[in-house]
Order: C-alpha cells, then structure tokens, then sequence
C-alpha cells in the first residue's frame, strides 16, 4: 500500500470515527432541536450531486469515506423529520427524568418557580 492510499484509509477511519458520537447522541437522545432542518437538506442535495464525482474516481477509501457521509447525513435528516413529528403529536421523546430544555439547550424553569 503506497503512502496516499494509507493516509486515505486513515483519515477515512478518524472521519467515520468522528461522527459516531454525534450519531450515537441522536439515536440516544432523540433531541435534534440543535440542527437546522436546512443544513440537513443541503447536505443530502450536496452529497448526491458529489457522488458524480466521488464514484467517477477509482474505488479506495474516498468511496467509504464518502458513503459514510451520505449514510450520516441521510440519518440525521430521517431522524429530525421522524423525532419532530413524533414531537408535534404530543408523543413525548424524551426519557423520564429528564428536565426540558429549550432549542438553546438551556433548562427551562417550573412555572411559578422563583429564581
């Protein structure tokens, strides 16, 4: 393996890498309140129209690497629009004994609670 291919498949691993966390948290939590419906819709446009270029190259770690963005990118868009429904029916997604907290992340206070 030449050294372009070996830094390819590694950058490759720590990208992947790097958006688990974030996945894990989404799935976990099922608070996407913190993404933009429009940034989750631009990245899924922007990754289809780059796959023209991305499998018009030789196979190698781009094609993983960019898959996992496709796949990242498609889940968290599925999940936003799957969680806000499910939050806009009354169903509650969050797990008991959480406090609510408003889309700044902030907790919100008891009504009546001084401070």
């Amino acid at each position: 393996m030449n050294l372009p291919v070996l830094a390819g498949t590694l950058s490759t691993v720590l990208f992947a890498a790097g958006m688990l966390p974030m996945l894990v948290k989404a799935a976990r939590t099922r608070d996407l309140a913190s993404y933009s419906l429009g940034n989750l819709v631009l990245s899924n446009v922007a990754n289809a129209v780059h796959c023209v270029y991305v499998f018009n190259l030789p196979a190698g770690p781009i094609w993983v690497l960019h898959l996992a963005y496709v796949m990242a990118s498609a889940l968290m868009l599925a999940w936003w629009l799957r969680y806000r429904e499910a939050d806009s029916d009354g169903r509650s997604t969050r797990t008991a004994g959480h406090q609510e907290r408003s889309t700044a992340g902030i907790r919100v206070k008891e009504a009546g609670a001084t401070p």
